[in-house]
């Protein structure tokens, strides 16, 4: 049987690159994009990281250093992101016919059977390709499973000596052994740095060294998934390629508030919001909401405040779709939970119990038709909203003034999906 060729091509940098390619003005320059709100920084250009900006750091406390420094930050921009996103994946998918889209800067790709090919010059050509179309830098690992390809495209971005591409089934056992036993264990995909640390303690320090590891007193140690890891690292597939992504069995939706909310009416406007988003969702993967759980909090950093916090759940008559339905749940459950007297600092649903749309069961009580006036009235929604632009018709519910809107003071335009805000070149 022939051996796996599992790739992973994935954007450097993705957020930041994103924003350098419509302001080229950028390059070279420390760059921060911020969370929600400009909280915190979530992903920093390489001259940021050089700077000391580590990841998570609150804004607040790097405007000393970004005024001594030039430091440029920016609004988390989710439009742009995510059709820069699209477009990266529907070039990718030239190169194999199986691809499995794992994050929205991430894509696997099989190329078994490309071994006719030389794979570095089709790794190269993959970044070309991506480069030319987009403007944006990937990297490309390759490897006998996933786990393996995800350390390549680790060696692809960190070592010169790749060129980005960086292919493990063209190496030796020696030569390969050599490379991973200089390789930190906490770089292994699965491990991170909250593993590292426990792994350490059992003598285990590099990725060479979790490969000799024992699978089976490593998974009662740890789980199963550490097991999988151990044996993908010795070129056994234990996880495989999804060509298409499984429905979601939960879809959360929240935010935190730009600004402290104190009335009912604020936080109903809000929680309205995000079901119209989780139901969009649902609608999209054809599935259905047996239960919904509604939250909001006070801001715990504010301890010269009172404090509070509640959530509940509750089960659904009949599992839905259906914005409106969910929505007049939602706010049935938010007077239950909400107490006056308090500045919220954020509020969110979760929908549960997600089953299939298809030969879904109502209750014997139900009166709800599969075809009924109110589900074509979603349909029709989702398909205006499709054509002429997300949040173009809403339920009433969500309000249209909304002062608690998330702070994006520092967002680019979004270039690719607003008429008014294309790039002009003067």
């Amino acid at each position: 049987m022939a051996q796996r060729t599992i790739t992973i091509v994935d954007c450097n940098n993705f957020y930041i690159e994103c924003q350098r390619v419509f302001n080229p003005m950028l390059y070279g320059k420390p760059v921060v994009v911020l969370s929600n709100n400009d909280g915190c920084a979530v992903a920093r250009s390489n001259e940021a990281k050089a700077l000391g900006v580590p990841m998570g750091a609150p804004w607040f406390k790097l405007k000393e250093l970004a005024k001594q420094h030039g430091i440029i930050a920016y609004s988390s921009n989710y439009a742009l992101y995510a059709d820069m996103s699209n477009r990266v994946m529907s070039l990718l998918r030239q190169f194999s016919p199986v691809q499995e889209i794992y994050s929205i800067d991430e894509s696997f790709l099989d190329l078994t059977g490309f071994e006719r090919r030389d794979l570095i010059k089709y790794g190269q050509q993959i970044r070309k390709t991506i480069l030319q179309g987009t403007g944006l830098p990937v990297c490309v690992g390759m490897g006998a499973t996933k786990t393996l390809a995800k350390l390549a495209n680790h060696c692809a971005k960190k070592r010169t000596e790749f060129d980005g591409v960086c292919n493990f089934n063209y190496f030796d056992d020696e030569t390969l052994d050599a490379l991973l036993m200089q390789i930190e264990v906490g770089e292994v995909w699965g491990v991170g740095r909250k593993l590292a640390p426990r792994l350490n303690d059992l003598g285990i320090m590099t990725v060479f060294d979790l490969k000799r590891a024992d699978p089976t007193r490593l998974r009662k140690l740890f789980s199963v998934v550490m097991e999988k890891t151990i044996r993908e690292l010795n070129g056994t597939i234990c996880i495989e390629m999804e060509e298409i992504a499984p429905p979601k069995q939960q879809i959360v939706s929240s935010r935190s508030f730009g600004m402290p909310v104190t009335t009912l009416e604020d936080l109903a406007q809000s929680v309205s919001l995000y079901i119209s988003r989780a139901a969009e969702k649902l609608r999209r993967q054809q599935s259905y909401a047996g239960s919904l759980h509604v939250f909001i909090h006070t801001s715990p950093f504010r301890t010269d405040q009172p404090q509070y916090s509640n959530g509940f759940t509750v089960p659904l008559p009949s599992p839905t779709d259906n914005t409106t339905r969910l929505a007049s749940i939602a706010m049935w459950v938010l007077k239950q939970i909400y107490k006056p007297g308090y500045q919220y600092a954020k509020a969110g649903i979760m929908l549960g119990e997600i089953v299939p749309a298809a030969g879904i069961q109502n209750d014997m009580f139900s009166n709800m038709e599969p075809d009924s006036k109110s589900d074509r009235l979603m349909q029709t929604m989702d398909a205006v909203n499709r054509k002429m632009g997300k949040g173009k018709l809403i339920v009433g519910s969500q309000g249209y003034g909304q002062p608690w809107a998330m702070k994006q003071e520092r967002k680019s335009p979004s270039y690719t999906t607003n008429w008014d805000e294309l790039l002009k070149v003067n």
